[in-house]
């Protein structure tokens, strides 16, 4: 398959007409955005990895904890409105064919969550969102990191698309059926498969959100040149800061999410904001492989040569300082209409940066996009508008395909 370049990009829909849909959902969204001032901040979330933590530790988060980085009522202290919970299945799952099952149990238990909680609503709709921001109700929306519950068949889609998921990460930690990763040397596909480029056109039909973390930059060319719908980047920050490595975005892609319409939500950990940390987890690594033992090493007794050596050598934490500089940069490569929050929370480890440490710690990045000088309009879309703005336009082309968006909040 012949490798597309970004200079060869295509639409698959006709511009002027696309141009109009999306600019009737921009003022509409401004519509809901000035309707909703006299609320608080509508904060979206759009990945937090509290599903496959909680399912494999039998936690819950209904209760405070002092475990991982979201829970009830940790997330009502820090204002969260809505997050989209993470449908994670990891490449082992793929190995040993569960990854579909899995995907469906940890689907099982958001909803068993927010069916135990008056205080939580099932969000699969941005109609759904506002209603349960109105009524002070946090949601819980699906997003499935990983294409590989689909097992390589796009005729998946549908029973993901009716429980409720409305992103998908195209792949993961390694290449899959549809795609290459950016966390992957093995690059299969030179960007998206036959498969791949199959399923951007279904997730388009249907209205769920492409994701572009986690790909390579030829796989997110290929995307953007075939997607008729605004994509999210939802936990994935800025090369430029950290030149080296590929899970970040470069400058150049983060403009063409823009031109698509489409949003960057950053993730808050400490190595995807800061060289330091970056260079720091890369020193770990090769003092770990320079043991004659490193290949013998169990899980525990490697858990405990890397406690060994952040003692010894103290980890360079981000700060909120260092968020916002990811923020600005977005903002001053686009707009502030293409840009969000992508925390990653539960999904970075102990990485996290001063003052960002949980979701119940939003307040101090409100407080340094307002020292910065962001004013009240433009920090509800970075909060939650621009992420709403995105999901909107897909529901609204995916209905225009006969396929129009099931809600949960009647």
């Amino acid at each position: 398959m012949a490798q597309l370049r970004k200079t060869e990009r295509t639409p698959t829909m006709d511009v002027s007409f696309r141009f109009l849909v999306l600019l009737a959902i921009f003022f509409s969204a401004l519509g809901s955005l000035a309707s909703e001032q006299k609320l608080p901040y509508l904060l979206v979330d759009t990945h937090i990895d509290a599903p496959i933590r909680a399912y494999y530790n039998d936690m819950n988060v209904l209760d405070g904890t002092n475990a991982g980085e979201f829970d009830l009522p940790r997330a009502q202290q820090g204002g969260l409105s809505t997050v989209f919970m993470s449908i994670y299945t990891p490449p082992s799952a793929k190995d040993d064919g569960t990854s579909n099952s899995l995907a469906h149990e940890l689907i099982d238990w958001v909803e068993a969550t927010a069916s135990s909680s008056d205080s939580i609503g099932i969000a699969t709709c941005t109609t759904d969102v506002r209603k349960l921001h109105a009524a002070g109700t946090l949601g819980f929306a699906l997003g499935m990191e990983n294409g590989s519950p689909l097992e390589g068949d796009v005729s998946k889609l549908g029973s993901f698309v009716d429980r409720g998921i409305r992103y998908i990460t195209l792949a993961h930690g390694k290449s899959n059926e549809f795609s290459d990763s950016s966390y992957d040397e093995n690059e299969p596909h030179g960007g998206l498969s036959d498969a791949g480029r199959e399923l951007v056109s279904a997730m388009n039909a249907h209205g769920i959100i492409i994701d572009i973390s986690h790909l390579t930059d030829d796989a997110t060319w290929q995307v953007l040149e075939l997607s008729e719908n605004p994509v999210l980047a939802t936990h994935s920050s800025l090369r430029h800061f950290i030149p080296d490595f590929h899970r970040n975005l470069p400058d150049e892609l983060v403009v063409a999410v823009g031109e698509n319409g489409g949003v960057v939500n950053i993730n808050f950990g400490s190595s995807f904001v800061s060289n330091e940390a970056r260079l720091w987890q890369t020193k770990r690594s090769e003092a770990m492989a320079a043991r004659a033992d490193a290949e013998e090493m169990t899980r525990d007794e490697r858990i405990a040569f890397y406690a060994e050596y952040q003692d010894q050598n103290p980890f360079p934490f981000a700060t909120v300082a260092t968020v916002v500089d990811h923020i600005d940069r977005v903002v001053e490569l686009t707009s502030v209409d293409h840009v969000g929050i992508g925390s990653d929370y539960d999904g970075v480890g102990d990485t996290l940066p001063v003052g960002l440490k949980d979701v119940s710690m939003f307040p101090n990045l409100i407080a340094e996009l307002q020292e910065r000088g962001y004013d009240d309009t433009e920090l509800r879309k970075i909060l939650g508008e621009n992420v709403m703005r995105v999901w909107k336009a897909n529901e609204v082309i995916a209905a225009m395909h006969g396929n129009p968006t099931t809600c949960t909040q009647t």
